[in-house]
């Protein structure tokens, strides 16, 4: 048995929770995946990974085993690394996944002055308003905005983002203003399909106390821009963040409302997922993007 081998696989196999995802991240098939692990558990004398047909845990000795097996695997990766040229001078392909209107507002006019810093990396985007699977799916990083649930990805953030429940003003005037959340049950709202809750709208009282409204309208979609559009078409009320229609609300083409009780505890992240050692090439792009949008490039607030 090749040990370090076997500690890899092992390790691979406990970060990602899958013998199929730890067989793509080495670039080996899945059954020699398995054999080392298996190998290696069979010379340790111990169980390390609880299988069954539909899940896979590390058991109580598996825990430990991999907190040492990692620090071991962090401190070899770190030696070769003082001696590689990666070390200074970031290359390579990044694939990134972020939304579409972000992307085409925010990310698009960045990416110009990141690959002039750095000429031997190369980034593909792919653009959508889904949650990917970064490990399944072969990203690097991945944009996220909103409030993030919890996960097993690393998350930094890098730019406050305020939401907005914005009309236009031909339908305030057709329907009313609403002067509570509770008045959005009898007005018609425009709901993000991606949304982890979609019918349900988050708000604060005044008081500090959470509230959350069930809203319903004739139009939902998994893009923000579309939801814009609809907005500014007299369609109904839409929940938005500050960067798609600050414009609107400064033109006088969208109003907002409720802003008193809206709960702003979202942002702009960046997740990737766990690993011992993180890339150049995607620190760089990390710092670079924390430090362009960490400034004023869009409102934190808008009047």
């Amino acid at each position: 048995m090749d040990r370090l081998a076997a500690l890899e696989a092992f390790a691979r196999v406990a970060e990602t929770g899958s013998f199929s995802a730890a067989a793509r991240a080495l670039n080996l098939s899945k059954s020699l995946i398995s054999r080392q692990v298996s190998a290696l558990e069979a010379e340790l004398g111990a169980r390390l990974i609880s299988r069954t047909t539909r899940s896979l845990t590390l058991t109580e000795a598996g825990r430990g085993y991999y907190e040492q097996v990692a620090r071991i695997l962090a401190q070899m990766e770190e030696a070769d690394l003082s001696v590689s040229q990666l070390q200074a001078t970031p290359r390579g392909k990044l694939r990134v996944n972020a939304p579409m209107s972000f992307s085409l507002l925010r990310l698009a006019p960045a990416l110009p002055d990141f690959l002039a810093l750095y000429p031997e990396i190369d980034v593909d985007l792919v653009m959508n308003d889904r949650r990917v699977d970064l490990m399944e799916e072969g990203f690097d990083l991945a944009i996220r905005i909103g409030r993030l649930t919890d996960s097993s990805l690393v998350a930094r953030k890098l730019s406050p983002v305020q939401r907005l429940i914005v009309a236009s003003p031909a339908y305030l005037a057709a329907r009313g203003t609403p002067h509570v959340p509770a008045d959005l049950r009898r007005h018609d709202c425009l709901c993000y399909s991606n949304a982890d809750t979609i019918d349900e709208w988050r708000f604060c009282e005044p008081d500090g106390r959470p509230v959350t409204i069930e809203v319903k309208g004739r139009v939902r979609a998994n893009n923000g821009d579309l939801l814009r559009i609809a907005a500014l078409r007299g369609l109904g009320f839409v929940d938005l963040p500050n960067f798609l229609v600050a414009g609107d609300i400064e033109s006088g083409a969208l109003v907002p409302v409720l802003q008193d009780y809206v709960k702003q505890d979202g942002g702009v992240y960046a997740v990737y997922p766990h690993a011992r050692y993180l890339p150049p090439k995607i620190r760089v792009f990390i710092d670079f993007l924390a430090e362009r949008w960490g400034g004023a490039e869009w409102p934190d607030i808008v009047p």
